[in-house]
């Protein structure tokens, strides 16, 4: 098993480029298979959970081929409706492929996906709008098997909660529905556009996607297309966190600037100095980081739940008292018990509130990520404290975080894989 080994106190100074989105990179994965014919993804990150993606695509017949960071998907004579347990269960988006097969197929088998044990994150919404749309589904055996009769048909969706996945979801069994497809309360996270981006360049009639309503005109002829993922913004959020634990000065290049509003108005509250000109952004932590008094995490564009965990393992050493609510997902404190092994005074109530009394320094542990964000967490962390941390579990990180000791690294940190 992995780990990551990281001696701590060092004032950070360097440069890094932004990786490519996670969450844009693997829902316009899906979409190739439902679009057909050959697409080409540039600004692809490599991660475990893109992988993962890509086994997903060859089991349904897609041909891949990886050059760097750009990836090639044929998915011209793509056959395979279901998708194995084994495969569903290596990352918690892969319930994005349902609304693939079924626009490209008719029907899809599919299981509940795995991924990080963050809450429940219920798959309700997805499968409710599926049968509006003229979708039968039926559980048998743990397996939804899941089939058209006449064809999708285009409708009114109305979602209880802006959820990406439903979204996402959505959009992508309405591309061969007949007529009109419109949501409401539709997710409106940067990662939404992009998808709509790219199918638009298949060949896709899209309007509204970045907004709360959004129409997709089924039918259309689609092709396969070239196209860019836009930068991680959750990246980003964590190299700001680096500054502000650690010290120092981290320039970032490939910034999205709207997309990260919130999170750099969160970091400037703390008394970090941010700056974005050009694409790259430059974040000059102060001596100490101030509380901030309350942050709520909320669907975009408010504060980002998948940003919580990492601010949070900064505000550990900050002044004075800070108060994080986190209402999307109701198990996303499991960082909590490890940075308290690190040092820091953090108590949850009623489950979804923390109040993080700020510590003058944290000291290095060993600690063990339980999820993506909470691993990235206790690196950054890990960065600011003294003596050596050593992180268990580097798996999690590696689903989202591209390489994260070379990038740490470029940052002047002292950190190493074993």
């Amino acid at each position: 098993m992995e780990k990551l080994v990281i001696n701590g106190g060092r004032i950070l100074d360097g440069k890094i480029n932004l990786q490519g989105s996670k969450n844009s990179a693997l829902p316009i994965l899906a979409a190739t298979l439902a679009v057909g014919g050959v697409s080409v993804i540039h600004n692809c990150p490599k991660l475990t959970d893109v992988s993962a993606a890509l086994k997903i695509l060859e089991h349904t017949g897609c041909k891949i081929k990886r050059e760097g960071h750009t990836v090639i998907v044929d998915s011209s004579e793509a056959s395979g409706v279901e998708i194995p347990e084994c495969m569903m269960r290596e990352m918690r988006s892969s319930i994005i492929f349902l609304g693939a097969l079924i626009s490209r197929f008719g029907e899809g088998r599919v299981t509940p996906p795995g991924g990080c044990e963050i809450g429940l994150r219920p798959i309700d919404l997805h499968l409710s709008s599926l049968r509006k749309m003229g979708v039968k589904i039926a559980e048998n055996g743990g397996v939804l098997e899941c089939r058209t009769e006449n064809g999708i048909k285009g409708c009114h969706i109305s979602l209880a909660f802006p959820s990406v996945g439903a979204t996402e979801n959505i959009i992508l069994a309405a591309l061969s529905a007949k007529g009109e497809t419109v949501i409401t309360n539709a997710a409106r996270e940067p990662e939404i556009k992009d998808l709509a981006d790219y199918l638009l360049k298949c060949g896709a009639e899209i309007s509204g996607a970045g907004q709360s309503v959004i129409r997709i005109t089924g039918g259309r002829t689609l092709r396969g297309a070239e196209h860019a993922v836009i930068p991680d913004r959750i990246v980003a959020s964590t190299y700001m966190a680096c500054a502000a634990c650690a010290g120092g000065r981290v320039a970032v290049d490939g910034v999205e600037k709207e997309h990260i509003l919130h999170v750099i108005s969160a970091y400037e509250a703390a008394g970090c100095r941010i700056s974005v000109k050009g694409g790259e952004m430059i974040i000059k932590s102060p001596e100490r980081l101030s509380r901030i008094k309350s942050l709520r995490t909320m669907p975009y564009p408010g504060f980002p739940t998948d940003s919580q965990a990492i601010i949070m393992a900064a505000l550990s050493t900050a002044n004075g008292t800070s108060v994080i609510s986190e209402k999307i997902f109701e198990n996303r404190f499991r960082h909590v018990p490890e940075l308290i092994k690190m040092g820091a005074d953090i108590r949850v109530e009623d489950g979804c509130i923390a109040v993080v009394e700020g510590v003058e320094r944290l000291c290095g542990a060993r600690v063990s990520a339980g999820d993506l964000r909470g691993g990235c967490a206790l690196a950054v962390a890990a960065l600011g404290a003294e003596g050596e941390t050593v992180i268990d579990n580097v798996y999690h990180i590696d689903r989202g975080c591209e390489a994260i000791e070379n990038c740490f690294s470029c940052l002047g940190a002292d950190i190493k894989r074993a």
